[in-house]
C-alpha cells in the first residue's frame, strides 16, 4: 500500500526556496494561475514544484514557465499531458505594467515564490527579485545561523 503524502496545516502546494536565496525579494503579487483539470488533480496531491520557475511577459500578458507539474496516472490517461508547459498568469494591466519596468531595469526579474490553494483557486505568489552576490548569500546564512542560535539559547533559558 502506497504511503500518503503529509498534508501540510497550510495551503501551500509548492515553495521556492531557492529564489529567497538567490535574490532579494523587493516586492510580491498574486496570480491567477490559468490550469487544465488534470493539472489541478495533481496539484491537491503535491506533484507540482516551482523551483526552475520564471515569468515573463509577451504581448501585455504575464507567463510563467519552468513550473513542474507530473501527471496522475490515473487521471491523465487520455490526455496529451506536457509537465512543463508554459502557463499564463492572471494579473490587473495596472500590475503588469509595474512589472514590466521593473523587470525593465537592469539586474531584476520576476520570479514565482510559491504556489497555494486560495478557497478552491491555485495562486501564484510571484516576486520582483533582484539577484545576490555571493557575499549576501554568506550573510544571510551567518544571520539565518545566528537567530537559529538565538532561539535554542532562549529554549535552554527557559
Amino acid at each position: 500500500m502506497a504511503k500518503k503524502q503529509k498534508k501540510t496545516s497550510d495551503n501551500t502546494i509548492a515553495r521556492n526556496k531557492r529564489a529567497s536565496y538567490e535574490y532579494h525579494i523587493s516586492e510580491t503579487f498574486e496570480a491567477g494561475v490559468v490550469l487544465e483539470g488534470w493539472e489541478v488533480k495533481s496539484l491537491r496531491e503535491g506533484l507540482g514544484q516551482i523551483t526552475e520557475s520564471y515569468v515573463y511577459f509577451r504581448n501585455g500578458e504575464a507567463w510563467m514557465s519552468g513550473v513542474q507539474i507530473q501527471p496522475l496516472l490515473s487521471a491523465s490517461t487520455h490526455f496529451v499531458t506536457n509537465a512543463t508547459r508554459i502557463r499564463k498568469l492572471l494579473l490587473h494591466s495596472k500590475e503588469i505594467s509595474k512589472l514590466e519596468q521593473a523587470v525593465d531595469q537592469k539586474g531584476h526579474t520576476v520570479v514565482a515564490l510559491e504556489l497555494y490553494w486560495k478557497a478552491h483557486l491555485v495562486k501564484c505568489r510571484i516576486g520582483i527579485a533582484k539577484g545576490k552576490q555571493n557575499h549576501d548569500k554568506r550573510d544571510a546564512e551567518k544571520e539565518r545561523d545566528w537567530n537559529r542560535q538565538k532561539q535554542r539559547i532562549l529554549q535552554h533559558a527557559q
